[in-house]
């Protein structure tokens, strides 16, 4: 048998780049697709899929990887391992590692490290600013040589309009995004959760969806005023939702995300003075929930990513005030969104894949992936919708454990993932 073949038998493969969606057999060869809908050959090994989902490798465009300089949190080693479980082939590393990733020689240290750890792709995103400061722009130019594919402050917003009117304009130059976490700082800051009436009952220091809706104008309007491509993260509330609908109707060069646990759980879960419920954005109100999955049944939200933001567990042993925000997502993001999304139907599985692969792809101008196209590298998702599990955090392979999901059972897990038609992590 020929070692560099082998066929995906009996799946289901879903490739919303080409509207395929049906139960056939897919060949791999030398690393690549080769065909689809091929017979099965007795001299090529054979991966069987029955009753799975074969997908193009999912994207995560939302990952805290931490090296350098945050290893307690995470590693790229830990955090690229992690990935491949949550059957993301490719992940994009934020710059808020410490010193932030600002420079030609940190993006190329990340690169360096991701080839090192051999587990999934790993694109950079530079920072807008020098230092993540928000005062002076970034080497846009240098960064885009060395291989960045979008420029953002991680969840450090862009306060100033200036910087990012220049960002926008600069980036334009090279077809990049400007991806900015929508937030007035003035409006949130010291806040632990959302704003209302939970937050009131509790007596906990609130932010405002106001706070996002205002800085998701201003990038809007920024956007359309400079014709350049802004990226807003973390999407969490209904007057973002409907802002951005409209300006997509205007033919404004924007898209958005959310994450599936904004999607899956709401501010009610700070009742227990749970640290691990601490997010940024924050779980917001059922309504903001509704009109975040309206936003993705429409098209308004093109991408579903993880927002995977570890941290050690003795931050987040901290009281409510102290702890930092985030939570671990790569392992149980996919799952999540078939949870919060597939099961009660709101999204096809077609146009679930689509939002965690195809438009990540676009977004970050990934030609090569998000699809199942004859010649395009072998980066495979294999799921099977149906296997069961509990949440346990001691066994996920991030280095940090901090999750509210622990003891949840889910439905859905990625069974195979391929990467250059090679099989990068087999589920037990």
């Amino acid at each position: 048998m020929e070692a560099d073949r082998l066929i995906i038998a009996h799946g289901r493969v879903v490739d919303p780049s080409q509207g395929i969606d049906r139960v056939t057999n897919l060949l791999v060869e030398r690393g690549r697709i080769a065909a689809l809908d091929v017979p099965l050959m007795d001299d090529v090994p054979r991966l069987d899929a029955t009753d799975r989902i074969v997908a193009p490798g999912l994207i995560d465009m939302h990952v805290e990887l931490s090296e350098p300089g945050r290893e307690e949190d995470e590693t790229i080693r830990s955090g690229t391992a992690a990935a491949l479980a949550g059957g993301f082939t490719t992940v994009a590393c934020l710059p808020n590692s410490d010193p932030p990733i600002d420079t030609r020689a940190s993006v190329e240290f990340v690169q360096h490290q991701a080839a090192r750890a051999g587990n999934c792709r790993v694109v950079v995103m530079a920072c807008v600013s020098r230092g993540r400061e928000g005062k002076q722009l970034a080497e846009i130019g240098s960064l885009v040589a060395a291989g960045a594919v979008g420029f953002t402050d991680a969840d450090a917003p862009i306060a100033s309009t200036e910087l990012m009117r220049r960002a926008l304009e600069y980036c334009l130059m090279f077809d990049r995004p400007v991806m900015n976490h929508p937030e007035v700082p003035e409006l949130s800051r010291g806040g632990i959760m959302h704003e209302g009436l939970v937050s009131t009952v509790l007596g906990l220091a609130a932010m405002p969806a106001e706070a996002e809706d205002v800085m998701t104008s201003r990038d809007l309007r920024l956007a359309e005023a400079t014709g350049g491509r802004v990226h807003l993260m973390n999407i969490s509330t209904a007057g973002s939702v409907d802002q951005i609908r409209r300006a997509k109707s205007r033919g404004i060069r924007v898209t958005a995300e959310v994450c599936p646990q904004n999607l899956a759980l709401t501010d009610e879960c700070l009742r227990s003075f749970d640290s691990s419920y601490k997010l940024n954005p924050p779980l917001r109100s059922r309504e903001h929930v509704d009109a975040c999955i309206a936003g993705l049944v429409d098209g308004t939200i093109d991408v579903i990513a993880s927002g995977h933001a570890p941290r050690a567990g003795e931050k987040k042993m901290q009281e409510l005030d102290q702890a930092p925000f985030g939570m671990v997502s790569l392992e149980t993001a996919l799952a999540l969104a078939i949870h919060c999304l597939v099961r009660p139907e709101h999204l096809t599985w077609l146009e679930l894949i689509d939002k965690m692969s195809t438009q990540p792809a676009r977004v970050l101008g990934l030609d090569q992936q998000g699809t199942l196209r004859i010649g395009v590298p072998a980066d495979i998702t294999i799921i099977d919708p149906h296997h069961e599990w509990v949440v346990q955090p001691a066994q996920f392979r991030s280095q940090s454990r901090n999750t509210p999901l622990a003891g949840m059972t889910l439905t859905g897990r990625a069974q195979h993932v391929l990467i250059d038609g090679q099989v990068k992590w087999q589920s037990s």
